[in-house]
């Protein structure tokens, strides 16, 4: 094998792993409508903010770039789907972050759930990821729900906590609900395919990274459960009728790059009167 063959062969590598790390600070504004049959305008909506899989060990946005994109937004609720980080040593890292989302200043609050790397963390440093997450803010729900009187409209906030690590419990997350809009906000998205029973207006999940890596397909994720292997890998997608999402992610696992993917921070636009799937759309 001649040495200019061999050159050749590293320029063309080194070239392909910049753009593909290049790729990992494109971050992308995704904006999702999802609205009633026949509504209008001058229909309420709730405006939420999510971001997912910040993973800090790999993530290629500053707190700044993120409040710099986000900053003449109107947000009404910001929810943040998991998978924060998985060693202690990042726990401070996450600070400067939240910092920057309480300056959002949305309506009501900031929501959370854990994903399957954070609960790499072993007490008590589980724990403290939660205590920094409370101490900044942030609701954490585990198996639990809240609700807010938006707009004159009343919506459950359900978080199911982690599918992927057998820790969700989805009769717990509704028990005592009272009748509103059911927002559920989980992990990992495969959780739909076990709610037939149990109403959601929308579901917001991450967990995939759009497949972080796909040549041309993401084949990689097909041990990462049903939905994957149904190429639901990110994006706006109906089950049962019912609407969710899976955002691409902020963040990296493995190796800071991306091919295929962008990392995403998504702003949704909800409904507050009762949805239909056949009124789902992506603007």
């Amino acid at each position: 094998m001649s040495i200019f063959f061999i050159t050749v062969v590293v320029i063309f590598l080194y070239a392909l792993i910049k753009k593909a790390n290049n790729n990992t600070k494109d971050v992308v504004v995704n904006r999702i409508e999802i609205s009633n049959e026949g509504s209008n305008e001058d229909d309420s909506t709730l405006s939420i903010l999510q971001l997912s899989d910040l993973h800090l060990e790999n993530i290629s946005i500053s707190p700044d770039g993120i409040y710099e994109k986000l900053k003449d937004e109107q947000l009404d609720l910001i929810v943040l789907t998991g998978d924060f980080l998985d060693r202690k040593r990042t726990i401070p890292k996450l600070i400067p972050y939240l910092e920057k989302l309480n300056q959002l200043k949305s309506t009501y609050g900031i929501y959370a759930v854990l994903g399957n790397h954070d609960y790499v963390l072993k007490q008590p440093d589980l724990q403290t990821l939660i205590d920094t997450l409370v101490k900044y803010n942030c609701k954490v729900l585990k198996n639990q729900h809240d609700i807010i009187s938006a707009k004159g409209t009343f919506v459950n906030i359900i978080g199911i906590d982690d599918f992927s690590t057998k820790r969700s419990n989805i009769e717990a997350s509704y028990k005592g609900i009272q009748s509103g809009i059911n927002l559920v906000i989980t992990h990992d998205p495969n959780i739909v395919l076990q709610m037939k029973n149990y109403h959601f207006d929308y579901l917001l999940a991450g967990h995939f990274h759009g497949g972080q890596i796909c040549y041309p397909k993401a084949y990689h994720l097909a041990k990462m459960g049903k939905l994957a292997r149904m190429n639901m890998i990110k994006g706006l997608h109906n089950h049962d009728g019912k609407p969710f999402y899976i955002n691409e992610g902020l963040g990296q696992t493995g190796v800071n790059i991306r091919v295929g993917s962008r990392p995403e921070m998504t702003l949704h636009k909800l409904s507050l009167g009762r949805v239909s799937s056949e009124a789902v759309k992506a603007i």
